[in-house]
């Protein structure tokens, strides 16, 4: 899956977690938290919708990577590079 891709997987993640959220001035270099009304149960979420769409593993750990757009597409993207873009 292509960069392109895996930002718009997140996106429909976000959109789903925080439907009321504008998202379409989300600055990719910002952290989430900084734009989004977020908590650790929203991010948690985030994180098991990826497993559960895509069966992959996201270890506590490297939450870190996950803080903004850009860092988590550069996270995903090889995990995911084999995975079936979005329709």
């Amino acid at each position: 899956m292509a960069p392109a891709d895996i930002r718009q997987v997140v996106l429909d993640i976000l959109e789903r977690i925080a439907p009321d959220e504008d998202l379409s001035s989300l600055d990719d270099s910002v952290p989430f938290r900084e734009q989004m009304e977020l908590d650790s149960m929203d991010f948690l979420d985030i994180v098991m919708e990826l497993r559960k769409q895509y069966r992959i593993q996201i270890p506590e750990s490297d939450y870190e990577h996950l803080v903004t757009m850009d860092s988590t597409v550069a996270y995903l993207t090889p995990l995911l590079k084999d995975a079936p873009a979005p329709a």
